[in-house]
Protein backbone atom coordinates (compact mmCIF):
# COMPACT_ATOMS: atom_id res chain seq x y z
CA UNK A 1 0.00 0.00 0.00
CA UNK A 2 1.25 3.28 -0.90
CA UNK A 3 1.01 6.09 1.68
CA UNK A 4 -0.66 9.21 1.27
CA UNK A 5 1.88 11.87 0.04
CA UNK A 6 -0.68 14.60 1.82
CA UNK A 7 -0.62 12.91 5.05
CA UNK A 8 0.77 14.84 7.84
CA UNK A 9 4.46 13.33 8.51
CA UNK A 10 5.52 11.35 11.04
CA UNK A 11 7.20 12.84 14.60
CA UNK A 12 11.09 12.30 14.53
CA UNK A 13 12.25 10.11 17.96
CA UNK A 14 11.85 12.05 21.01
CA UNK A 15 14.56 13.64 23.08
CA UNK A 16 13.33 13.98 26.23
CA UNK A 17 14.02 17.39 25.68
CA UNK A 18 17.05 17.15 25.50
CA UNK A 19 19.13 19.20 22.83
CA UNK A 20 21.08 16.72 20.65
CA UNK A 21 24.84 18.61 18.79
CA UNK A 22 23.54 19.13 15.11
CA UNK A 23 24.46 16.04 12.69
CA UNK A 24 27.09 16.26 10.75
CA UNK A 25 26.72 17.98 7.16
CA UNK A 26 28.60 16.87 4.18
CA UNK A 27 31.68 18.91 3.90
CA UNK A 28 32.30 18.33 7.68
CA UNK A 29 31.18 14.27 7.17
CA UNK A 30 33.63 13.90 4.13
CA UNK A 31 37.01 15.56 5.79
CA UNK A 32 35.96 13.03 9.20
CA UNK A 33 36.49 10.35 6.38
CA UNK A 34 39.14 11.72 4.48
CA UNK A 35 41.07 13.17 7.64
CA UNK A 36 40.72 8.88 9.02
CA UNK A 37 41.91 7.41 6.40
CA UNK A 38 45.13 10.11 5.64
CA UNK A 39 46.01 9.37 9.28
CA UNK A 40 46.46 5.28 9.13
CA UNK A 41 48.13 5.56 5.81
CA UNK A 42 50.59 7.81 7.38
CA UNK A 43 50.69 5.38 10.21
CA UNK A 44 51.09 2.84 7.42
CA UNK A 45 54.05 4.29 5.99
CA UNK A 46 55.80 5.31 9.51
CA UNK A 47 55.98 1.45 9.73
CA UNK A 48 57.33 0.77 6.49
CA UNK A 49 54.05 -1.31 5.61
CA UNK A 50 52.80 -1.79 2.20
CA UNK A 51 49.56 -1.91 3.08
CA UNK A 52 47.04 -2.99 5.56
CA UNK A 53 44.32 -6.44 5.61
CA UNK A 54 41.77 -5.13 7.75
CA UNK A 55 38.98 -7.52 8.99
CA UNK A 56 37.81 -6.12 12.31
CA UNK A 57 34.84 -4.07 11.05
CA UNK A 58 35.64 -1.64 13.93
CA UNK A 59 38.85 -1.15 11.69
CA UNK A 60 37.27 -0.83 8.44
CA UNK A 61 35.04 1.51 9.81
CA UNK A 62 37.36 3.72 10.87
CA UNK A 63 39.29 3.73 7.82
CA UNK A 64 36.62 3.59 5.15
CA UNK A 65 33.25 4.65 7.19
CA UNK A 66 32.10 1.57 5.11
CA UNK A 67 29.63 -0.52 7.58
CA UNK A 68 27.71 -3.55 6.43
CA UNK A 69 26.43 -5.96 9.50
CA UNK A 70 29.12 -4.73 11.87
CA UNK A 71 28.37 -7.50 14.73
CA UNK A 72 27.74 -10.16 12.87
CA UNK A 73 31.03 -9.66 11.30
CA UNK A 74 32.89 -9.70 14.47
CA UNK A 75 32.46 -13.24 14.33
CA UNK A 76 32.43 -14.04 10.48
CA UNK A 77 35.12 -13.23 8.42
CA UNK A 78 32.28 -11.95 5.44
CA UNK A 79 34.11 -9.09 4.77
CA UNK A 80 37.44 -7.27 4.73
CA UNK A 81 39.49 -4.51 3.02
CA UNK A 82 43.07 -3.96 1.70
CA UNK A 83 44.15 -0.55 2.59
CA UNK A 84 47.55 0.40 0.73
CA UNK A 85 50.21 2.58 2.06
CA UNK A 86 49.22 5.18 -0.75
CA UNK A 87 46.07 5.56 -2.85
CA UNK A 88 42.50 4.28 -2.46
CA UNK A 89 41.15 1.04 -0.74
CA UNK A 90 39.86 -2.23 -2.01
CA UNK A 91 36.74 -3.44 0.06
CA UNK A 92 35.80 -7.03 -0.02
CA UNK A 93 32.24 -7.08 0.37
CA UNK A 94 29.74 -9.69 1.35
CA UNK A 95 28.75 -11.42 -1.51
CA UNK A 96 25.62 -10.38 -2.64
CA UNK A 97 24.76 -8.38 -5.72
CA UNK A 98 23.18 -5.41 -3.73
CA UNK A 99 25.42 -5.05 -1.52
CA UNK A 100 28.44 -3.73 -3.88
CA UNK A 101 26.95 -0.08 -3.70
CA UNK A 102 26.75 0.18 0.16
CA UNK A 103 30.74 2.03 -0.44
CA UNK A 104 29.10 3.96 -3.03
CA UNK A 105 30.51 7.85 -2.33
CA UNK A 106 33.08 7.02 -0.49
CA UNK A 107 36.48 8.66 -0.73
CA UNK A 108 38.81 5.67 0.49
CA UNK A 109 36.95 3.06 -1.31
CA UNK A 110 38.73 2.78 -5.52
CA UNK A 111 37.49 -0.98 -5.97
CA UNK A 112 34.50 -3.23 -4.32
CA UNK A 113 35.21 -6.71 -4.99
CA UNK A 114 33.59 -9.65 -3.38
CA UNK A 115 34.84 -11.29 -0.40
CA UNK A 116 35.85 -15.26 -0.31
CA UNK A 117 34.95 -16.50 3.01
CA UNK A 118 37.29 -19.44 3.88
CA UNK A 119 36.10 -20.45 7.42
CA UNK A 120 35.27 -24.14 8.09
CA UNK A 121 31.48 -22.94 8.92
CA UNK A 122 31.31 -21.96 4.51
CA UNK A 123 34.14 -23.95 3.17
CA UNK A 124 34.12 -27.19 5.21
CA UNK A 125 37.07 -29.45 4.20
CA UNK A 126 37.64 -26.66 0.85
CA UNK A 127 38.62 -24.32 3.13
CA UNK A 128 42.17 -24.39 3.23
CA UNK A 129 42.09 -24.25 -0.99
CA UNK A 130 39.64 -21.33 -0.35
CA UNK A 131 42.03 -19.53 2.15
CA UNK A 132 44.77 -20.10 -0.62
CA UNK A 133 42.85 -18.17 -3.24
CA UNK A 134 41.57 -15.51 -0.58
CA UNK A 135 45.66 -14.80 0.12
CA UNK A 136 46.74 -14.50 -3.48
CA UNK A 137 44.21 -12.22 -4.37
CA UNK A 138 45.80 -10.14 -1.12
CA UNK A 139 49.16 -11.05 -2.12
CA UNK A 140 48.36 -9.52 -5.88
CA UNK A 141 46.85 -6.27 -4.27
CA UNK A 142 50.14 -5.69 -1.90
CA UNK A 143 52.40 -6.35 -4.66
CA UNK A 144 51.05 -3.53 -6.70
CA UNK A 145 51.34 -1.30 -3.65
CA UNK A 146 54.87 -2.04 -2.71
CA UNK A 147 56.06 -1.03 -6.05
CA UNK A 148 59.18 -3.88 -5.79
CA UNK A 149 59.16 -2.88 -2.19
CA UNK A 150 59.25 -4.81 0.73
CA UNK A 151 55.84 -7.31 1.01
CA UNK A 152 55.06 -5.88 4.54
CA UNK A 153 50.88 -6.28 4.87
CA UNK A 154 49.77 -4.94 8.23
CA UNK A 155 47.00 -7.12 9.62
CA UNK A 156 44.64 -6.64 12.53
CA UNK A 157 43.35 -10.16 13.29
CA UNK A 158 43.47 -13.65 11.37
CA UNK A 159 42.72 -17.10 12.29
CA UNK A 160 45.34 -19.77 11.53
CA UNK A 161 44.62 -20.88 8.15
CA UNK A 162 44.37 -17.45 6.75
CA UNK A 163 47.25 -16.14 7.96
CA UNK A 164 49.43 -19.01 7.41
CA UNK A 165 47.92 -18.90 3.12
CA UNK A 166 49.47 -15.22 3.63
CA UNK A 167 52.95 -15.97 4.55
CA UNK A 168 52.69 -18.99 1.66
CA UNK A 169 51.85 -16.12 -0.56
CA UNK A 170 55.28 -14.17 0.34
CA UNK A 171 53.67 -11.71 2.34
CA UNK A 172 55.44 -10.60 5.77
CA UNK A 173 53.57 -9.95 8.54
CA UNK A 174 52.85 -7.00 10.86
CA UNK A 175 50.68 -6.30 14.05
CA UNK A 176 48.25 -4.11 12.86
CA UNK A 177 45.89 -3.60 15.44
CA UNK A 178 48.86 -1.26 17.16
CA UNK A 179 48.52 0.77 14.07
CA UNK A 180 45.05 1.27 14.32
CA UNK A 181 45.00 2.03 18.12
CA UNK A 182 47.46 4.63 17.24
CA UNK A 183 46.12 6.19 14.63
CA UNK A 184 42.64 6.93 16.19
CA UNK A 185 44.46 8.41 19.27
CA UNK A 186 44.34 11.26 17.73
CA UNK A 187 40.51 13.14 17.14
CA UNK A 188 40.13 15.57 14.64
CA UNK A 189 37.41 18.38 15.40
CA UNK A 190 34.80 16.28 13.13
CA UNK A 191 35.58 13.69 15.51
CA UNK A 192 34.74 15.17 18.57
CA UNK A 193 31.27 16.53 16.72
CA UNK A 194 30.39 12.66 16.57
CA UNK A 195 31.48 11.62 19.82
CA UNK A 196 29.53 14.98 21.34
CA UNK A 197 26.28 13.51 18.91
CA UNK A 198 26.71 10.01 20.28
CA UNK A 199 27.13 11.22 23.98
CA UNK A 200 23.62 13.23 23.28
CA UNK A 201 21.77 10.01 22.39
CA UNK A 202 22.84 8.18 25.26
CA UNK A 203 21.78 10.95 27.57
CA UNK A 204 18.33 10.41 26.07
CA UNK A 205 18.55 6.90 26.73
CA UNK A 206 19.49 7.18 30.07
CA UNK A 207 16.70 9.77 30.46
CA UNK A 208 13.78 7.18 29.21
CA UNK A 209 15.49 4.98 31.87
CA UNK A 210 15.08 7.42 34.41
CA UNK A 211 11.66 7.95 33.48
CA UNK A 212 10.68 5.02 33.14
CA UNK A 213 12.66 3.28 36.65
CA UNK A 214 9.21 2.25 38.45
CA UNK A 215 8.97 -0.75 41.17
CA UNK A 216 7.99 -3.59 39.41
CA UNK A 217 10.11 -3.09 36.16
CA UNK A 218 12.27 -5.40 35.50
CA UNK A 219 16.05 -4.77 34.72
CA UNK A 220 16.07 -6.05 31.21
CA UNK A 221 12.69 -4.26 30.94
CA UNK A 222 14.88 -1.12 32.01
CA UNK A 223 17.99 -2.12 29.80
CA UNK A 224 15.54 -1.90 26.76
CA UNK A 225 14.96 1.76 27.07
CA UNK A 226 18.47 2.70 26.14
CA UNK A 227 18.21 0.84 22.74
CA UNK A 228 15.08 1.61 22.09
CA UNK A 229 16.65 5.39 21.88
CA UNK A 230 20.02 4.78 20.70
CA UNK A 231 18.60 3.07 17.47
CA UNK A 232 15.59 5.53 17.04
CA UNK A 233 18.14 8.36 17.15
CA UNK A 234 20.32 6.88 14.14
CA UNK A 235 23.00 4.90 16.80
CA UNK A 236 24.12 1.26 16.04
CA UNK A 237 24.42 -1.18 19.29
CA UNK A 238 25.61 -1.76 22.81
CA UNK A 239 28.29 -3.99 23.57
CA UNK A 240 27.21 -5.52 26.81
CA UNK A 241 24.54 -5.79 29.11
CA UNK A 242 25.95 -4.51 32.41
CA UNK A 243 23.03 -3.53 34.46
CA UNK A 244 22.39 -4.64 37.75
CA UNK A 245 19.79 -3.75 40.85
CA UNK A 246 19.64 -4.26 44.37
CA UNK A 247 21.70 -7.44 46.06
CA UNK A 248 23.19 -7.35 42.44
CA UNK A 249 24.67 -4.38 41.90
CA UNK A 250 27.67 -6.24 44.43
CA UNK A 251 29.96 -7.51 42.29
CA UNK A 252 30.02 -5.43 39.67
CA UNK A 253 30.20 -6.64 36.01
CA UNK A 254 26.98 -8.78 36.34
CA UNK A 255 24.95 -8.86 33.40
CA UNK A 256 21.03 -7.22 33.41
CA UNK A 257 18.46 -10.39 33.93
CA UNK A 258 14.47 -10.65 34.61
CA UNK A 259 14.80 -9.83 38.45
CA UNK A 260 12.37 -7.26 39.03
CA UNK A 261 13.70 -4.23 40.63
CA UNK A 262 11.93 -3.03 44.04
CA UNK A 263 11.16 0.03 45.61
CA UNK A 264 14.73 1.60 47.30
CA UNK A 265 16.83 -0.30 45.00
CA UNK A 266 19.56 1.17 43.71
CA UNK A 267 20.07 0.54 40.45
CA UNK A 268 23.54 1.10 38.28
CA UNK A 269 24.37 0.41 34.60
CA UNK A 270 26.97 1.37 31.99
CA UNK A 271 25.98 2.06 28.81
CA UNK A 272 28.78 0.82 26.19
CA UNK A 273 26.72 2.32 23.76
CA UNK A 274 27.79 2.61 20.03
CA UNK A 275 25.78 5.33 18.70
CA UNK A 276 25.82 7.83 15.47
CA UNK A 277 28.72 7.47 13.39
CA UNK A 278 29.96 4.00 15.22
CA UNK A 279 31.40 6.57 18.01
CA UNK A 280 31.00 5.07 21.80
CA UNK A 281 29.51 6.62 24.73
CA UNK A 282 30.52 4.41 27.60
CA UNK A 283 28.79 6.28 30.78
CA UNK A 284 28.60 4.93 33.91
CA UNK A 285 25.47 6.41 36.40
CA UNK A 286 23.23 5.06 39.17
CA UNK A 287 19.71 5.14 39.87
CA UNK A 288 17.64 5.06 43.34
CA UNK A 289 14.25 3.49 42.60
CA UNK A 290 10.63 4.12 44.14
CA UNK A 291 9.55 6.78 46.69
CA UNK A 292 11.18 7.91 49.92
CA UNK A 293 14.63 8.35 50.80
CA UNK A 294 17.70 6.54 50.09
CA UNK A 295 19.47 4.36 53.24
CA UNK A 296 22.71 5.84 55.06
CA UNK A 297 24.11 3.22 53.46
CA UNK A 298 23.02 4.19 50.05
CA UNK A 299 24.30 7.60 50.29
CA UNK A 300 27.52 6.76 52.03
CA UNK A 301 28.36 4.85 49.17
CA UNK A 302 27.24 7.34 46.33
CA UNK A 303 29.41 10.16 48.45
CA UNK A 304 32.05 8.46 48.11
CA UNK A 305 32.02 7.69 44.61
CA UNK A 306 30.69 11.33 43.49
CA UNK A 307 34.30 12.39 45.06
CA UNK A 308 36.33 10.07 43.23
CA UNK A 309 34.65 11.25 40.30
CA UNK A 310 35.15 14.87 41.07
CA UNK A 311 38.59 14.45 42.40
CA UNK A 312 39.88 12.71 39.49
CA UNK A 313 37.85 15.44 37.25
CA UNK A 314 40.22 18.40 39.05
CA UNK A 315 43.68 16.42 38.09
CA UNK A 316 42.78 16.64 34.31
CA UNK A 317 45.23 19.26 32.10
CA UNK A 318 46.53 19.65 29.20
CA UNK A 319 50.64 17.69 29.36
CA UNK A 320 49.08 15.05 32.10
CA UNK A 321 51.24 11.80 31.60
CA UNK A 322 49.15 8.66 32.81
CA UNK A 323 51.79 7.97 35.18
CA UNK A 324 51.21 10.86 36.86
CA UNK A 325 47.27 10.76 37.15
CA UNK A 326 47.55 7.27 38.37
CA UNK A 327 49.63 8.21 41.11
CA UNK A 328 47.07 11.74 42.23
CA UNK A 329 44.22 9.84 41.73
CA UNK A 330 41.81 9.12 44.48
CA UNK A 331 42.84 6.40 46.62
CA UNK A 332 39.79 4.16 47.56
CA UNK A 333 39.67 3.87 51.38
CA UNK A 334 41.41 0.51 52.66
CA UNK A 335 37.83 -0.69 54.25
CA UNK A 336 36.70 -1.49 50.69
CA UNK A 337 40.46 -3.01 49.45
CA UNK A 338 39.57 -7.26 50.23
CA UNK A 339 43.06 -7.84 50.36
CA UNK A 340 43.00 -5.99 53.60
Amino acid sequence: MRADSTAAPRPGPSTRGLALPPELTPAELRALRVGRYRRLQEMLRAEDCAAALLIDPLNIRYATDSRNMAVWTLHNMARYCVVPAQGQAVLFEFARDHCKGMAEGLPAIGEVRPARVHSFFDAAEHAWTVACAWAAEIADLVKAAAGGGRLRLAIDRADLLGARALEQAGLELVEGQRILELARAIKSREELQCMRRSIAVCEVGMARMAEALQPGISENELWAELHHANIALGGEWIETRLLSSGPRTNPWFQECSDRVIEAGDVVGFDTDLIGPYGYCADISRTFFCGGGRPTTAQRDLYALAREQVQHNCELLRPGLGFREYAQRAWRIPDRFNPLN
